[in-house]
């Protein structure tokens, strides 16, 4: 798509008096601009941000990478991500709600739609479903499953319905942290940031201060104020914060 506009823009014929070309809007940027406007006019968004410790992540992806690559699978940092969110949401039911005029509807399965990037083209967001009940391998092929069939346009209808949370990984593009927009329907939706190596503050074993370098990364959680205020979206976030730095 990209290709495309300069392509468009190098071939047409501009008077050197014009300053601006008009590119028509594809049908998929069209259909997520309505998703956004609507959402954004039908919740409360409000951010909160944690920063996690991937120190045990890393040990442990390091630990058992090249035995899931025997297994032809890619063990990539975004099936941690979705699998301490679905822990979480597990622990904290009302993330995994949505708001209706009767009251919350409460869902029985924990679904995560996990955000894969089209380029200009926009987004898709193919469902992991029964997510807490999966192991982290399992989570690891669906995810590049769903990704490279979601590039490659070969998702079906059902592979992108019925999401009851969403993750967005913007981090790929080296965002530190980002307010996304909460998918219609949803509590929330969980952003995650670049991982970055930092100096970071620990309290040594004899109890003083010391300085670390700590593989870290932004975590955040925008959540829909109708539904739960900032103690409850706080204690969520601090859940999937602390499987992500205690993962065992």
């Amino acid at each position: 798509m990209k290709q495309d506009i300069l392509d468009y823009l190098k071939q047409s014929q501009l008077k050197q008096t014009q300053s601006s070309a008009l590119v028509p809007h594809s049908t998929s940027r069209k259909r997520i601009a309505e998703r956004m406007l609507r959402s954004m006019h039908n919740a409360a968004p409000v951010l909160t941000v944690m920063e996690a410790d991937l120190s045990a992540i890393l040990r442990h992806r390091s630990l058992h990478k090249d035995s899931y690559a025997r297994d032809g699978v890619r063990l990539t940092l975004s099936a941690y991500f979705v699998q301490a969110a679905a822990l979480a949401l597990g622990e904290h039911p009302l993330v995994n709600a949505s708001w209706t005029d009767a009251g919350m509807e409460y869902h029985k399965d924990i679904n995560i739609g996990m955000a894969v990037a089209l380029g200009s083209e926009g987004l898709m967001v193919p469902v992991i479903r029964h997510a807490n009940q999966l192991s982290l391998k399992e989570i690891a092929i669906q995810i590049a499953d769903l990704a490279n069939r979601a590039r490659n346009r070969t998702l079906s209808v059902d592979d992108v319905r019925g999401a009851t949370f969403s993750v967005t990984n913007h981090g790929t593009g080296g965002s530190l942290f980002a307010t996304p927009v909460i998918v219609e329907g949803h509590t929330g939706i969980l952003g995650i940031g670049a991982m970055q190596k930092r100096p970071i503050v620990i309290e040594a074993p004899d109890g003083s201060d010391a300085i670390s370098i700590r593989p870290m990364v932004y975590l955040s959680f925008v959540f829909d104020h109708r539904v739960m205020d900032g103690e409850g979206a706080d204690s969520f976030l601090k859940s999937v914060k602390e499987k992500l730095e205690h993962w065992t």
